[in-house]
């Protein structure tokens, strides 16, 4: 009798359990929608959120290094002064799972950027993200934009040119 009713109650267990939750990939993309939101909103606070607390971070912007995240914080909070906007082309964007607690995010990328009171510039960059899992949650652990590379039209086929066009 008690063998069967242990498996009355596992059965119910799992009837009655609610579903596990989303695969990493999609936490990985959710915390991506979240991180374009808060550039696009240049909203400081969202972005440290998000951000992995850690002497580590890594942010590579116009081939600068930028270590931390409170270094980070602060060049964003420069930045956000003027023109900053992310447009992904989420059809792109693909996440390669490194680890159960570490993905690589890939997407292209048109960056829109300038100074306050200046001529902004669009560029096409290859975004790259690593997202780590940390016990506060998924956050973004380096961010290394790739300046999209096209062949030049009159160019041999082996020189390229980067694509400067909105």
């Amino acid at each position: 009798m008690s063998r069967r009713l242990l498996m009355i109650t596992l059965a119910l267990l799992l009837f009655v359990t609610p579903a596990a939750s989303a695969e990493p990939e999609e936490e990985i993309r959710a915390v991506f929608d979240r991180f374009v939101a808060a550039q696009n909103a240049h909203d400081l606070g969202a972005t440290r959120d998000l951000l992995w607390d850690s002497a580590r971070f890594l942010w590579i912007t116009r081939g600068v290094p930028v270590w931390g995240r409170e270094a980070a914080l602060k060049r964003f909070e420069a930045v956000y002064q003027g023109t900053w906007r992310l447009e992904p082309s989420l059809a792109e964007l693909h996440v390669t799972m490194l680890s159960n607690s570490a993905g690589q995010l890939y997407v292209p990328i048109l960056f829109t950027s300038g100074p306050a009171g200046q001529p902004v510039q669009s560029t096409r960059v290859l975004m790259n993200q690593t997202i780590v899992r940390t016990p506060a949650g998924w956050k973004v652990a380096n961010i290394v934009p790739v300046p999209l590379l096209v062949q030049a039209a009159s160019a041999r086929p082996s020189i390229v040119a980067i694509d400067k066009r909105p």
